[in-house]
């Protein structure tokens, strides 16, 4: 794992992928490292509605989810400081205005995972709107194949394995680290 302090942040790190991913462990273990904040761009939203993201689903639809979770995601990136962590919700990065936002001002990082992994990590977790009541291998199973090829317009993709959190914490940074060293030596930075 390279030094961290070779890494200095002047864009906020925003993790996006599917439930289950580690975009929540890994983000808040990278903003750690990195001694930045670390939000949940899920608990700003339970915080600004006042209830959970599966009531807000229920009650409204993932719709006006999908709209409250674009104003707080652009609260977010107008907060201070800018150098921080964000875990995103598995579809915050699918909806286009949300994408556009975030390629102009931050880096991502997608944390891809095999169907597997997602399954064994979300089976026994009340806190998926779109598990409940549901086949979850087969909806995940559809979320892969329906989202992969826009997570991977991300600036970063790490596989994600069934690993420790440090295994997966040390390639993050690998990454981060050489995605910032390509980008200063292309002068984009």
């Amino acid at each position: 794992m390279e030094n961290i302090e070779f890494i200095k942040l002047e864009k906020p790190i925003v993790m996006v992928g599917l439930m289950g991913a580690g975009k929540t462990s890994v983000g808040r273990a990278l903003a750690r490292r990195l001694g930045v904040p670390f939000v949940d761009s899920d608990k700003e939203i339970e915080a600004a509605a006042g209830c959970s993201v599966v009531d807000i689903f229920s009650m409204y639809g993932e719709q006006e989810f999908r709209r409250v979770e674009q104003r707080v995601i652009a609260r977010l990136m107008d907060t201070e400081p800018v150098a921080k962590v964000i875990s995103t919700g598995e579809g915050a990065f699918i909806t286009p205005a949300v994408r556009e936002m975030l390629a102009d001002r931050a880096v991502t990082i997608w944390l891809k995972a095999d169907l597997e992994l997602l399954v064994k990590r979300t089976n026994f977790r009340d806190t998926r709107p779109q598990l409940l009541n549901a086949d979850s291998r087969k909806i995940l199973a559809q979320l892969i194949d329906e989202r992969y090829g826009t997570y991977a317009c991300a600036d970063i993709t790490v596989q994600t394995r069934d690993e420790s959190l440090r295994k997966t914490l040390g390639k993050v940074m690998d990454a981060l680290y050489e995605y910032i060293n390509k980008r200063k030596n292309n002068g984009k930075d």
